[in-house]
């Protein structure tokens, strides 16, 4: 069932392209705006490259919330799946890492490239990435949190955001600590590994909320 529901969902999102397509291309844009519209300056681009970066990689992660149970529930398909005897822990774990592949993934390979017009270093673009990949997936697994407890509510894309982005801030300040940190020369092991300790905690219990979530807003 988790090799299936990714699968579906993948070839889902394949057919929907452009859906994912528009948060690549928000986040781009974000991203190469800042340097055009602030300063040339070398040393300011560095200073505000991180937060510039996490917090496009935040937004656009958020605009794919919408769509993580929303289509399955108005067709049926989320309802079939409630009653399957099937453990629904690795059914969301399944549909969330579908959707950070989807959604994600491309952001995190894309950050380093924006990064040189900050004028990043090497290093600095590989904690960059590290970064990313570490505190990403916890993006997508809080939002699937809030993803399902809106569902099927009018204006569910507010409210989604007004309850995943507080929770989204110790993620946002240990990932632009993190490069900062390589910014400066000093080492950014001690932000990434509270970057992982984060992750592992998002991974034990963002699903099970989830799925409680899910349970009471399909009843």
């Amino acid at each position: 069932m988790f090799r299936w529901i990714i699968r579906r969902d993948l070839i889902l999102a394949w057919r929907r392209r452009a859906d994912v397509l528009s948060t690549l291309f928000f986040f781009v844009i974000v991203v190469s705006l800042f340097p055009l519209s602030i300063s040339p300056d070398p040393r300011l681009l560095k200073s505000i490259a991180p937060g510039v970066v996490w917090v496009a990689a935040l937004l656009a992660s958020m605009l794919s919330l919408g769509r993580l149970f929303s289509n399955d529930y108005v067709d049926g398909t989320l309802e079939q799946i409630l009653l399957t005897p099937q453990p629904l822990y690795l059914i969301v774990l399944g549909k969330v890492l579908a959707q950070w592949l989807v959604a994600e993934v491309p952001l995190v390979l894309m950050a380093p490239i924006l990064g040189v017009q900050f004028g990043l270093s090497q290093n600095t673009l590989v904690v960059l990435t590290i970064s990313l990949l570490l505190g990403t997936p916890v993006l997508s697994l809080i939002g699937s949190i809030g993803a399902a407890l809106t569902l099927g509510l009018r204006g569910s894309g507010v409210l989604v955001a007004l309850l995943v982005l507080p929770l989204y801030i110790p993620v946002l300040i240990f990932g632009a600590l993190a490069v900062d940190a390589s910014i400066a020369g000093s080492n950014p092991q001690a932000h990434l590994s509270l970057l992982g300790a984060v992750l592992a905690l998002s991974l034990v219990f963002a699903p099970w909320a989830t799925c409680a979530a899910l349970r009471i807003s399909v009843e």
